[in-house]
């Protein structure tokens, strides 16, 4: 801080010449009133002008004019009228040429896929969904594609970003179709194209960007100009009438900058009293806060060696410009002493020429060619003279544009350095510093290849950071695939056990439908055995009828019948047992597997469950941790 303010303040002067007297004021040229001051200072809004800049978003408004020099750079490119497309989307020539140039860009960037020039010749909808997602996510790393109305998200995407043509929904839902292609690979190709400038300015922004957070407002409108370049022209004739201080100027200037942003000078006080009262209480607090006094003596020794070592190197930085400053004075002597001795020719040879002249004559011939020879060599000092004010206004005005570029590149370098602060990258032993040195140090003897090649080692770092933070993305993304695949292989499971589930109670039914049509078939035989049992009752009261024809023929004969039927009916008792125990095992046997694998389909449910549950949790968490993780790279891609 202590050596950019005597840098502001050794470069505030535009020539290299030393100062008649020694000054330590401020020029008033650096007192032009900014939207972020400390108390005491001007703090006037800026006036909205024609020709003011402000930065946007690139996924800002689009606004157009003439005088946003920054505008987005997905701004809208016209009205609402349809505009024809210029480039040979019917020519196979100029189609062939796109598809080339698609397969390569995503070759180079990495596409999850392999594509090949035949592969797209002519694409399914889902392959260009990929590729579409693929290439918008180099714009915006968090966007998903939806899955629902595709065909309406895609167009209205591509008019946010700013694409001239129309792209119509029913292209959409066939992508691949001879008609529809070549529009849809324009778009595609429109959309790289706009990628590619979207990295370029991001590498670009990278080094020495300008980090503000878009309220800064560059101050260049027609009636500060006008107030600057008159106070400018006063006080440079002052200084080169050989006046040393403008205090007269200076207050002049500050009086109309006031009445230009409407300084409330009230308000100003106001606002300068309150902040010297938060400053003591600021200062009081902090007194009262110090408990360790070594910790603060330390802290001040650190600081303080630190401003002496930038002490050091500003100093090395001044002896350096000195010597440079010598070496340019004694060139300018060994010049002038050259010229001094140029002189002294001339002055001898214009006293022999006149000595010639006095001692001989000269015919009428011989003075006009004199004179042109001297209308001559006047022409010649007058185009000298010339060329000599041409080359020291050259001079002045590279002095002008080198003190001015200097200024820059001290603010950009301190605006680098605070972003690399505030990203945790300064000091060597940052957070993210990782070891690698990103701080950039002037010195007045770097040049454009040094400049360059600092450049190049810092930018080199920095996507070897992002390609560190990538390759964790990824490694994180093939994590949560793993998972989803195991989730997929349960669920795979549970519909196989469910299936075997199916199988078993289709099993238990064929079992019942057998068990009934055997009791049906034993229904039946009851059925026959009672017929064949009325039969033997009527055959019996028969023969009750013919008791009276033969007594002991008949008895006999009952007798018989009666044994036979006793035998008969323990046969069919003994058969009708042995039926049904036969079932009652079968049922038994049955019942007690249907128990066993409702048992095991319980117990093998309760585990699937538990397991499933167990795997959910690990990738919820799992999630979780992505989401933080992604959360806190896109809080720190936003605030680069």
């Amino acid at each position: 801080m202590e050596r950019s303010r005597m840098n502001r303040a050794s470069s505030s002067r535009l020539s290299e010449l030393p100062q008649r007297v020694e000054s330590n004021r401020m020029s008033m040229v650096y007192a032009t009133p900014q939207s972020k001051q400390s108390f005491g200072k001007l703090n006037i809004p800026k006036p909205q002008s024609v020709t003011s800049e402000r930065r946007t978003s690139f996924f800002g408004s689009r606004t157009s004019g003439a005088g946003m020099a920054r505008n987005s750079a997905f701004g809208a490119f016209g009205g609402a009228e349809k505009m024809k497309d210029p480039r040979p989307l019917h020519d196979k020539a100029y189609v062939q040429q796109c598809i080339r140039q698609l397969c390569e860009f995503l070759s180079e960037k990495g596409f999850p896929g392999s594509m090949t020039v035949k592969s797209l010749q002519s694409p399914s909808t889902k392959e260009f969904l990929k590729i579409f997602e693929f290439i918008y996510c180099l714009l915006d790393p968090t966007f998903q594609m939806p899955t629902s109305k595709v065909e309406e998200e895609v167009p209205r995407i591509l008019k946010d970003l700013g694409y001239p043509f129309v792209l119509s929904k029913s292209s959409m839902y066939s992508v691949g179709a001879p008609h529809t292609w070549p529009q849809v690979l324009g778009a595609v190709v429109w959309l790289i194209d706009t990628v590619k400038i979207f990295c370029c300015m991001s590498d670009q922004d990278l080094l020495f960007a300008d980090f503000s957070d878009g309220s800064t407002e560059i101050e260049d409108g027609v009636a500060f100009n006008k107030l600057f370049l008159d106070y400018t022209a006063e006080t440079y004739n002052k200084f080169m009438q050989g006046a040393d201080s403008f205090d007269e100027e200076d207050a002049d200037y500050l009086a109309k900058l006031k009445r230009l942003y409407n300084v409330d000078e009230g308000l100003l006080a106001s606002m300068e009293e309150k902040y010297r009262m938060l400053s003591d209480e600021v200062e009081r607090l902090e007194k009262e806060s110090q408990t360790d006094r070594l910790m603060v003596k330390r802290t001040e020794k650190v600081k303080l060696q630190t401003d002496l070592q930038k002490l050091q190197s500003y100093r090395s930085n001044l002896e350096s410009f000195k010597a440079n400053l010598e070496n340019k004075a004694s060139g300018l002597a060994e010049e002038l002493e050259a010229s001094g001795l140029q002189v002294e020719t001339l002055k001898q040879e214009e006293s022999r020429l006149q000595h010639i002249l006095s001692t001989q004559k000269f015919t009428p011939a011989d003075i006009e060619r004199i004179n042109w020879e001297k209308r001559e060599l006047q022409q010649t000092i007058n185009s000298l003279s010339k060329s000599l004010e041409q080359a020291e206004q050259h001079m002045w005005n590279e002095e002008i544009a080198l003190a001015k570029a200097k200024e820059t590149a001290e603010v950009k370098l301190a605006e680098y350095h605070k972003l690399a602060r505030k990203l945790k990258l300064i000091p060597v032993s940052a957070e993210n510093a990782c070891g690698h040195d990103f701080e950039i140090r002037t010195s007045t003897e770097y040049g454009p290849s040094t400049m360059v090649q600092c450049r190049t080692q810092i930018q080199q770092l920095l996507r070897k950071l992002i390609t560190d933070v990538d390759e964790e993305c990824s490694r994180l993304t093939d994590m949560k695939l793993s998972l989803e695949e195991s989730i997929e292989q349960v669920n795979s499971n549970i519909s196989d056990k469910a299936n075997d589930l199916k199988q078993l109670r289709e099993q238990i039914r064929r079992l019942d439908e057998q068990l009934e049509q055997d009791m049906q078939d034993i229904a039946h035989e009851e059925q026959k055995w009672s017929a064949e049992m009325e039969s033997v009752e009527t055959h019996r009261k028969l023969l009750e009828k013919k008791v009276t024809l033969g007594y002991d023929e008949s008895v006999e004969q009952l007798k018989a019948a009666q044994q036979q039927y006793h035998l008969v009916l323990q046969e069919t008792n003994e058969e009708r047992r042995t039926v049904v125990n036969n079932l009652a095992s079968v049922l038994t046997t049955a019942a007690n597997h249907l128990s066993i694998v409702e048992k095991f389909l319980e117990d093998q449910h309760k585990r699937v469950d538990r397991v499933y549950t167990e795997a959910f949790r690990e990738d919820e968490v799992d999630i979780q941790k992505m989401k933080d993780i992604m959360e806190s790279f896109i809080t720190k891609v936003n605030s680069m």
